[in-house]
C-alpha cells in the first residue's frame, strides 16, 4: 500500500512545488504514460484523464503530513500548491524504490501550461488510435480549449522529447 505513496513522495522530492490539482494529476499520467511505474487508474473526464486513486492517495499523504498543500485565492477560483515537507522526505530516507530519476521529465512539465498538459495528457489517451484520428479526437473532445494545429505538432515534439529522457 504504502508503496504507491512513496512513490508520489519520490515525484514531489523531484521538484521545489507543483502548482495546480490540473498539472498534477496531468504529470502523473504523462510519466506513466512515459513508462514510469506509477499505478494509479485513470479515465476520461472534463479536463482529460484523471485518477481520484491519486487525489484520494495525495489527500491522505496531506493528513499524514508527508505533502503540504497552499490554498491560494485567485480571482474566481482557487488554486493548490503541493510541496514534499520535512516528514515526507524523512519517510522517504527509510523506504528504497525502483523509480527512474524523474527529474528531468517533471522540469521539462512543470515549465509548460496546465492548458498544454492537458492537450498532451488527452493525445496519450488516445494514442492507439492514429494519429490524425487522435487530432481530430482532440479537436472534438476538447474544442472548448480551441487547440490549434500548431498545439498539435507541438505536443507530439514534447511527447517525443520526454520519451527520449532516460
Amino acid at each position: 500500500m504504502l508503496e504507491n505513496h512513496a512513490k508520489l513522495m519520490q515525484f514531489f522530492s523531484s521538484t521545489d512545488e507543483i502548482v495546480g490539482r490540473k498539472k498534477l494529476q496531468k504529470m502523473i499520467y504523462i510519466l506513466k504514460k512515459c513508462d514510469i511505474p506509477f499505478e494509479e487508474r485513470y479515465q476520461f473526464h472534463f479536463y482529460g484523464p484523471y485518477s481520484e486513486e491519486l487525489t484520494l492517495r495525495v489527500e491522505e499523504m496531506c493528513n499524514l503530513g508527508f505533502i503540504s498543500e497552499t490554498r491560494e485565492e485567485k480571482k474566481n477560483y482557487y488554486q493548490y500548491r503541493y510541496q514534499l515537507t520535512d516528514s515526507g522526505r524523512a519517510f522517504l530516507e527509510h523506504y528504497t524504490m525502483d523509480l527512474p530519476p524523474l527529474n528531468d521529465h517533471i522540469t521539462e512539465m512543470n515549465a509548460k501550461s496546465s492548458r498544454f498538459l492537458e492537450l498532451v495528457s488527452t493525445m496519450l489517451f488516445f494514442e492507439d488510435l492514429p494519429k490524425d484520428e487522435i487530432a481530430e479526437k482532440v479537436l472534438t473532445v476538447k474544442s472548448t480549449q480551441n487547440y490549434s494545429d500548431d498545439d498539435i505538432q507541438q505536443g507530439w515534439k514534447f511527447i517525443e522529447k520526454l520519451r527520449g529522457i532516460h
